[in-house]
């Protein structure tokens, strides 16, 4: 439902509807425990929605919009025109740890950048959910906050405008 200016409602994707769509979770492994905790909560908010997926694991954050850009030149995401995809939405999840270097500040920006550019150029319904921590208890305690499920939330809910827009049934 999209709401509008004069509604009291605010739109958000209910947690009891199940939606038909397939999701590509892309994740980053390079903090094993935490990717683990992410995903389980992913899968935990795909499985409750009914909502089917695919797994794709690569090294670290700065992976994840190599993977989303290479999904999206093959045409494996609908969107717009394309509608022959495998998948309707991508859910990116990792963690970026801060160290004594700079490398934080690249790899949260350069990651965070790209996965906005890439999904706003080719459309793709993205549920963003890279945590950006100083400390591995900051990153167990948003796992424990289910950030998995809330970037697979996100990314429901813009797979469900994405239809609303194009005219489909959700």
């Amino acid at each position: 439902m999209i709401v509008r200016p004069d509604s009291p409602r605010i739109s958000t994707i209910d947690a009891r509807r199940e939606m038909r769509a397939r999701v590509l979770i892309i994740e980053a492994r390079f903090y094993e425990k935490i990717s683990d905790g992410l995903a389980a909560g992913a899968v935990a908010a795909l499985d409750g929605h009914g909502a089917s997926y695919d797994r794709i694991a690569v090294p670290g954050a700065l992976e994840i919009p190599q993977v989303l850009a290479q999904a999206a030149s093959a045409h494996l995401i609908r969107s717009g025109e394309n509608v022959g995809g495998k998948w309707d939405g991508v859910v990116a999840l990792g963690c970026v740890i801060r160290g004594e270097t700079s490398h934080y500040d690249i790899v949260c920006n350069n990651a965070n950048h790209w996965l906005m550019q890439l999904s706003i150029e080719h459309a793709v319904p993205l549920g963003n959910g890279i945590l950006t921590v100083d400390n591995e208890a900051q990153a167990m305690a948003r796992v424990n906050a289910d950030k998995g499920g809330d970037a697979v939330r996100a990314c429901l809910r813009l797979i469900e405008l994405q239809r609303e827009f194009e005219g489909q049934v959700v």
